[in-house]
């Protein structure tokens, strides 16, 4: 009897260690793409088991749909996740999670097959293939023709497709095609077609526009979010991992070659592509004031577009997480 009553209690604290571990694990989603790519030396490191402090669990989803609803149920707590997404999600849960930094910049470009395009002027008259409509890649289009004095409605017509490989398939099937493409699709048709040039990269364009120092904002297009309740009970360990993900966008940037290889071993664009598209893909991680600053500008341009892309209302200070 001493001796079940002796196993017992030891597999009852076997569990309660196992147990102890699984809530000492921070849970990481991203989305397939730039937004994962600055994270790939933290999954190496994670799979190795040299990442304790926090311990990181990914996952790498296809789909914006499956990243929203495991951050609303509390299923992760760290997703990267478009910029505006963040706003919405943060008005729709009533401040539900914060924003931890900015991942990446602009990775929208201009692309054509022929040799039309040298200026946002130059696309005046011009049909232009997109997709993203009713999302960021629209109001950052609308944002740049408007600013520079064209209308979206009339000086343009934008033939809007419902995924970015259709835009990229008419791109190729037009001798004299014009394209707005994001990283790394750019790439793609590049290495397809060796008449398909960049002729404009938006974030560059974007920047002319900010002649006001004191309301600058940045093209963006991923920040790194956390649920509200996670932040408040381990602010160290959202500092570790913001530290750890700093080192790991330098390594992306710095190390090119090997950076695509673990991008490609992690099955978040292949190799080939994405030793070609890292340089591009603008992967950085921008905290604190200059974060705030940023990104609270671009969710000004796109509410006064539209508010319901930002959730109806900028939020408020505590969005940002400043240290």
């Amino acid at each position: 009897m001493k001796r079940v009553v002796l196993v017992f209690l030891c597999l009852l604290i076997l569990c309660s260690a196992f147990s102890a571990v699984a809530e000492d694990v921070t849970k990481v989603v991203a989305l397939k793409g730039p937004t994962a790519m600055g994270m790939v030396q933290m999954m190496k490191q994670s799979k190795d088991g040299e990442l304790t402090d926090p311990a990181l669990q990914f996952e790498i989803a296809a789909a914006i749909d499956v990243v929203t609803p495991m951050l609303v149920k509390g299923e992760v707590d760290i997703a990267a996740v478009p910029a505006n997404l963040a706003s919405v999600l943060y008005n729709n849960t009533n401040g539900g999670v914060r924003v931890l930094a900015i991942n990446t910049l602009g990775v929208l470009y201009i692309v054509e097959s022929g040799n039309q395009v040298d200026s946002v002027e130059s696309l005046r008259g011009k049909t232009i293939y997109a997709s993203g409509k009713g999302a960021t890649p629209e109001y950052a289009l609308n944002y740049i023709l408007s600013q520079n004095g064209i209308d979206p409605e009339k000086d343009v017509t934008i033939e809007w497709k419902s995924e970015h490989a259709e835009c990229l398939a008419a791109l190729m099937n037009d001798a004299n095609g014009i394209a707005m493409l994001p990283q790394p699709f750019v790439t793609t048709a590049m290495t397809k077609a060796e008449n398909i040039r960049v002729a404009l990269d938006l974030t560059e364009e974007w920047e002319k526009l900010q002649k006001d120092p004191e309301n600058r904002s940045a093209m963006l297009t991923g920040v790194v979010v956390a649920r509200t309740e996670y932040v408040e009970q381990h602010p160290e360990q959202v500092r570790a991992f913001l530290d750890q993900y700093a080192a790991s966008v330098d390594f992306v940037n710095e190390h090119v070659e090997e950076a695509a290889e673990l991008i490609g071993e992690f099955e978040i664009v292949p190799a080939a592509v994405a030793v070609k598209a890292i340089p591009a893909c603008n992967i950085v991680c921008i905290r604190n004031q200059e974060m705030q600053q940023k990104l609270s500008g671009y969710l000004a341009v796109l509410m006064e577009q539209n508010p319901k892309a930002v959730g109806g209302q900028l939020p408020a200070e505590d969005f940002y997480f400043v240290e």
